[in-house]
């Protein structure tokens, strides 16, 4: 076709801008591509979540009902997810060594739990988490334990994971409630897990209250990551958007405003802009042509302003 070569044999300018073009939307591809990937992980993350939290409430509801076992039958061995929240008793005496655990929070209540050691009548020596106290965390007197032989109730629960900061005792207190350190620490052979004290005989100090059981209810998981993978449908959307606006500003205008600055008074265009939307777009304009157009808009607007 006359005036009109193969896209390699294009004007300079033509293919520069192709490419500028073609860079940006492939920049923005890539970027939604990650930030949608992030938000899919995350959502799924969340629903791991809710997994794992029914089948904690699950365990929960199958322990809730059933009879007070001896603390035998369950501390035989490292306690895991599934021997939480039966209930046991263990019969024996508090030695004395007790530590606070800090930045608790207990039905609606900042405080600390303490969580001290029993020589059972067996000869083990297990933790008994003696319950919780609303108040200070700074404070530094704690009730001593009942004297003499103790019954307890409670909870099996699992050794608490975390920073090592947390779970190493510093000055008679600790974050988190893990048997295996406190062992190291104190020397003491420590059983595997502890148990959460409901009831005692003789009670405890009044100030303590049992640490109530988590909520049985689906938390708010799963809207969570209705939410991840609403965004990651937000940022495929405002891509599509992004890239049709831009196609529609570069061949869906209508031709008095197609090609910026070709009003009255304007120059003709350069021949790397012809070249560009050629490239671009597969359309044909010779320099004659877009003359014409530029002509034909000016005398249609003198034309107007005459009215």
């Amino acid at each position: 076709m006359p005036g009109r070569g193969p896209r390699w044999a294009q004007p300079n300018g033509a293919g520069g801008a192709v490419s500028r073009v073609w860079q940006r939307w492939i920049a923005l591809g890539v970027f939604v591509v990650v930030l949608g990937t992030a938000f899919v992980l995350l959502g799924r993350w969340q629903l791991d979540r809710l997994d794992e939290r029914r089948e904690r409430n699950a365990i929960m509801v199958a322990h809730r009902d059933a009879p007070v076992v001896d603390y035998r039958e369950v501390f035989t061995r490292p306690i895991t997810e599934e021997d939480q929240w039966q209930r046991v008793s263990v019969t024996g005496h508090y030695t004395g060594e007790q530590w606070q655990v800090r930045y608790r929070s207990n039905d609606g209540r900042t405080g600390f739990e303490v969580v001290a050691v029993m020589e059972t009548t067996n000869g083990d020596l297990i933790l008994i988490d003696r319950g919780f106290i609303a108040g200070n965390n700074d404070q530094v007197a704690v009730p001593p334990p009942p004297e003499g032989e103790v019954t307890i109730v409670g909870h099996v629960r699992r050794n608490e994971q975390g920073r090592n900061s947390a779970m190493e005792p510093s000055q008679g207190g600790v974050r988190l409630i893990n048997s295996d350190r406190l062992s190291a620490a104190s020397g003491l052979p420590l059983i595997n897990g502890y148990i959460g004290a409901l009831e005692s005989d003789p009670a405890d100090h009044a100030d303590f209250t049992a640490v109530l059981l988590p909520e049985l209810s689906d938390g708010p998981h799963f809207w969570y990551a209705v939410q991840w993978f609403m965004f990651t449908g937000i940022a495929v959307t405002g891509l599509v958007v992004f890239i049709r606006g831009d196609i529609r500003q570069r061949k869906g205008l209508p031709k008095k405003s197609r090609f910026a600055g070709f009003q009255r008074n304007a120059p003709p265009p350069r021949p790397e802009e012809i070249a560009a939307h050629e490239a671009l777009w597969g359309g044909h304009h010779d320099g004659a042509s877009l003359d014409s157009e530029a002509t034909a808009t000016s005398a249609e607007d003198t034309e107007k302003a005459a009215r």
